[in-house]
Parts: structure tokens; C-alpha cells; sequence
């Protein structure tokens, strides 16, 4: 079957699929247990200041909870469109510069403690501290503090009035347990027990641990909000996304978050399994680290200088690499942001390997008897960072290679797991780096990957990118009230960003999971299709073996 042809069925079923709601399920039928098989390493624990991918966000989501959630429109100014969840309400102060929230009494802790308002400013604080090294620090400039007026009111203070100042606090602070992680050392944190056994408040509590094997949650079966249909959630970590396409069709499995595009033909013609195509804010590029991965302090000996970034991002077909890959169904990177919250004024660098050949001459680098261009002895040569848990950029590594040679540039493609992949990411060392990454639903995202403030530990922009006109633009998107003026802030940072060229854009990630047909899905969204997953559901006459194993009793 013609891809062409699969995209239009897809279309249909993803306008059915997605306005599913909780209620459509029969009343008061829980149980059952779901297999994710997750490619990839699983060494990161289940904790939201350290979820590095969309499974780590997926499972600490479900465990831990917010203030507040974004509602499915995902409108990230203002609060009209938010949903309560550990607040029950809020209110403004009469200047806008605070926010009250006030907690539910019924929320607990998974080991009975209550949810207090102390609570909610420890854990702002915890992810503002810069020795708690997570990349939230980044979003949360603007607020400045969380007072407590007493147990179940938290005040949230901000340092400058933003359309966009609740989304910046209630959507980016999970709330954590103060009496379980405030003796841990903020630079210990990641390695500790507590959050390799995280206690949250969430509708699923966590249960196991085991890195690199699996994660197990099972239902609060006294949560406030309700208990999760499901019984229980495990996901499976799997080499690569041939094990895990592998697990699903066998039946071992019962989801996987993305399908290549060259496996959905299978899955048409499976009878047990089905595609699920659903929105999604992804997007993947071409990283070239600013920074000499040897000794960050220095630039990098090759990327450093403008003129190569840009030579090399003219040097690659981007539409043909994109047809060879997903044939009719890629979405074809228009610059530092996904499509779906494109500015499509943005002009890329064209594909011309001519311009490509004369910057790189003007640069110094000269091409060699053996093809390959030198600088003062030194080729045009670096090594591709690429995990082996994505088919996807394994293939496109391959591509890059091909085509950079036509410059006379040699890219050696250092293939690994996705731990060591992210750990060099956040370290700095590599050249260049396939990356993938999900933004925020909101344009000043752009501050966690492509501004100074976000380079790792205290955001995701691991290529090092710096650019303080950038910064200064980024930053008064935020605060700026006039969505015109908003507008051209937004258009000239991301002009900037890709002049520069610190990436090459490659394509939007094309969302497909694939799902058994016993799964019946709810509330999937761009933002994670995650968010609703405590009340997807399976049918009594449909569950299998393993979900009659009897629900276990959680562990704090």
C-alpha cells in the first residue's frame, strides 16, 4: 500500500481517534494493563527535572502533578483555558504581578502525606536552584518567588507582568514532596534513591525501577480526581525501534509512540495493531556545537566560524533526503521551531552547493588531492552524533554523510545509546548531534533551545548557540502585551537564529504510534499524547492474560 495512500486513511482515523473522551468509556470499567515498548537506553530516572525524552516526561506526568493544565486548544496566554488539578482555584492580585493558588484538601502524597502549599514553593525553588541542573531553570526567569499565606495557599510572585505569566509558573512547576527530598544535596539530587522512587501526587503511582529494563505504574485507587482506569502502565525499554515495532506485532507490546514511515505498510495490514496518528510539536535538526567539545571555554575549531554552518546547511538537499526518508508523509523543517508554530516569513538557507563551495573557499578551507578540504593542516572532518534508538536519523546520518562529501566535507557517524547520546548532548561533547526535541506550546520556547540562558545544565540548547541580540529579542517576546509587537520580536529572533545557522533543519517528527486495537485512547495532544493517558482504557471482553495478574499494592 502506497504511503500516499495509508496518509489518507490516517487522517480519518486520527479526527475519530483524538475526540475520544474519557466518558465514552462504559461506566465505571477499569482495569487492564498496558505495555509501552520504549527504544532507547532507560537509565534516566522517573523525576521531572530529569525527564530528558517524551517517555521520561510521559511517566513522570502521570506520577507527579501541576497547579494547573493547559486545556486541549493549548492557549498559553492568559487563564481561561486551564483546568484545575493540585489547585482548586486561583486568583489574581489586582496589579498582576501575584497569583494565589488554592490547593485542593483532598490532594495526597503516594504515601499519605498531605499536599501543602510549602510544597509548591520548594519546589519552585528546586528548579530555579542552578545546582539542581535541569533545564527548567530557563522558563522560570520571570517568576520570582512562592510565598505561603497559609497550608493550602501558595502565592506565585513575578518580576514583570507577561500575557503568558500563568503558563510560565502553573504549566512548568511539577510539584514534588518537601519532607521526602529537602535534606537530598541539590547536586546529588539526580543520583538519589528518591528520585529513582519517586513519591508524587499524580493519578498513577509509581511502583518499579529497573534502569535499562522497565518502569511499572499502577492506579491511585484513592485519588482524589479518581483513579486511573488502567491498572497498570509499564513500559519496556527495547534497543531500538526495530525491537520495539517487533514487540507490537507479536503482541508483547501494546504501544509505541512513533512508527517510521517505512513500517506503517505492516501495521495496515496486521489485524492486531493499528496506526495512531496523532498532533505533535517535534521537530529535528542537524546540532553544530559552537563549542570545542575538548574544552567548552574554547569555540569550536570548525563550526565556530559562520560561514561553515552555513555552507554545509546549503551543501544538503533537505527535500530529497525528507522524500527518501518518509517518501509522502515528512513535513520538511522550516527553521528553530516546529511547523506548527512556524513564523513562514522565515527564509532558510536555499540548497546551492556552488554558494556552498565559495563560502567554504572564503573561509580558508580548500579542498585537498584526496577531495576532502583542509584549513592549515587541519581537514574538514567531524564526527555525527546519532542515537541508535531513532531509525529515523540513523538513516538521515547516512544522508548527511553523503551529501556533506559533495563539499568536501567528511562526516564520520558515531552511532550510540541513547544515554550516552544524551549525556554528550549535556555535556558538549560531540561536533554535531542529530537532535530531537518537543517545545513548549508557546513561541517563547525558543529561550530553552536557541538562547544563552539555555545552555545545559540550565536548558536544552546543546549545541551552545549564543547570540545576545537573540537573547534580548526572546526575552521581550515574553513581556510584550501587543501581540503585533510580539510578532515582529518573534520574526526577527528566529531570522537571527537562522542566519546564523547553528542547525540545519531537517524535518517536523512525524507522529504515528502505533497501538493494539484493544487500546482505546483519550484525549491525545500536541503537548504529549500522554495527557490523557489515566483515562485510556481497555475493554473487559478484550483484556489479555496479563492483565488479570491482580493490581499490587504501590510502594512509597
Amino acid at each position: 500500500m502506497r504511503l500516499s495512500h495509508i496518509a489518507v486513511s490516517l487522517v480519518f482515523w486520527m479526527a475519530a481517534a483524538c475526540s475520544e473522551r474519557a466518558g465514552d468509556a462504559r461506566a465505571g470499567e477499569t482495569g487492564g494493563t498496558m505495555v509501552i515498548a520504549a527504544p532507547g537506553s532507560g537509565t534516566t530516572p522517573p523525576f521531572p527535572a530529569y525527564a530528558g525524552d517524551a517517555i521520561g516526561r510521559a511517566i513522570s506526568d502521570n506520577v507527579y502533578e501541576k497547579l494547573a493544565e493547559i486545556g486541549p486548544d493549548l492557549v498559553t496566554t492568559g487563564d481561561a483555558g486551564f483546568a484545575p488539578r493540585l489547585a482548586q482555584r486561583w486568583e489574581w492580585a489586582a496589579d498582576s504581578m501575584s497569583i494565589a493558588f488554592h490547593l485542593d484538601l483532598r490532594a495526597r502524597w503516594h504515601d499519605g502525606r498531605p499536599v501543602r502549599a510549602s510544597d509548591v514553593r520548594f519546589s519552585l525553588d528546586l528548579l530555579k536552584d542552578p545546582r539542581t541542573a535541569t533545564q527548567y531553570t530557563a522558563f522560570l526567569t520571570n517568576v520570582d518567588s512562592v510565598s505561603v499565606r497559609d497550608s493550602l495557599t501558595a502565592v506565585a510572585w513575578f518580576r514583570a507582568r507577561s500575557p503568558e505569566q500563568f503558563f510560565q509558573f502553573a504549566y512548568q512547576v511539577y510539584v514534588v514532596p518537601e519532607h521526602i527530598l529537602k535534606d537530598i544535596p541539590r547536586d546529588k539530587l539526580s543520583t538519589s534513591d528518591a528520585v529513582s522512587h519517586p513519591v508524587g501526587s499524580g493519578r498513577f503511582r509509581f511502583a518499579r525501577f529497573e534502569p535499562g529494563v522497565r518502569v511499572e505504574l499502577v492506579a491511585d485507587t484513592a485519588h482524589y480526581r479518581g483513579r486511573a482506569r488502567l491498572d497498570r502502565i509499564i513500559v519496556s525499554f527495547v534497543p531500538d525501534g526495530g525491537a520495539a515495532i517487533t514487540q507490537l506485532l507479536s503482541g508483547q507490546a501494546d504501544f509505541i509512540e512513533i512508527v517510521p514511515a517505512d513500517v506503517l505498510p505492516r501495521l495496515d495490514s496486521a489485524a492486531n495493531v493499528r496506526a495512531m496518528p496523532y498532533p505533535g510539536l517535534g521537530y529535528s535538526f542537524l546540532s553544530l556545537n559552537q563549542r570545542d567539545p575538548r574544552r567548552l571555554s574554547a569555540p569550536h575549531p570548525i563550526f565556530a566560524d559562520r560561514r561553515v554552518r552555513q555552507a554545509l546547511s546549503m551543501a544538503v538537499d533537505r527535500e530529497a533526503m525528507l522524500r527518501n526518508v518518509f517518501d509522502t508523509l515528512g513535513i520538511l523543517g522550516v527553521g528553530p521551531y516546529p511547523r506548527a508554530l512556524a513564523d513562514t516569513t522565515i527564509k532558510v538557507p536555499p540548497f546551492d552547493r556552488a554558494r556552498a563551495a565559495a563560502l567554504l573557499d572564503s573561509a580558508g578551507w580548500l579542498a585537498g588531492p584526496d577531495g576532502v578540504r583542509a584549513k592549515g593542516g587541519r581537514p574538514l572532518a567531524f564526527s555525527v552524533n546519532v542515537p541508535t534508538s531513532s531509525r529515523v536519523r540513523m538513516r538521515y546520518a547516512v544522508l548527511l554523510q553523503e551529501q556533506f562529501k559533495t563539499v568536501g566535507a567528511r562526516a564520520d557517524i558515531a552511532q550510540m545509546d541513547f544515554s550516552a547520546y544524551y549525556e554528550r548532548e549535556q555535556t558538549g561533547a560531540f561536533d554535531a548531534s542529530l537532535s530531537s526535541v518537543s517545545p513548549d506550546p508557546n513561541r517563547s520556547a525558543v529561550k530553552q533551545y536557541w538562547t544563552t540562558a539555555g545552555i545545559p545544565p540550565g536548558g536544552a540548547n546543546a549545541g551552545r548557540y549564543s547570540n545576545r541580540a537573540v537573547d534580548a529579542l526572546v526575552d521581550s517576546i515574553a513581556l510584550t502585551i501587543d501581540p503585533a509587537r510580539a510578532n515582529q520580536q518573534y520574526h526577527r529572533a528566529m531570522q537571527l537564529v537562522v542566519d546564523d545557522a547553528p542547525a540545519i533543519w531537517l524535518y517536523d517528527v512525524l507522529t504515528i504510534a502505533g497501538m493494539h486495537r484493544r487500546i482505546r485512547p483519550v484525549d491525545v495532544r500536541a503537548n504529549g499524547w500522554w495527557g490523557g493517558l489515566a483515562d485510556w482504557w481497555i475493554p473487559g471482553n478484550e483484556r489479555i492474560e496479563r492483565d488479570r495478574i491482580g493490581l499490587r499494592p504501590a510502594q512509597p
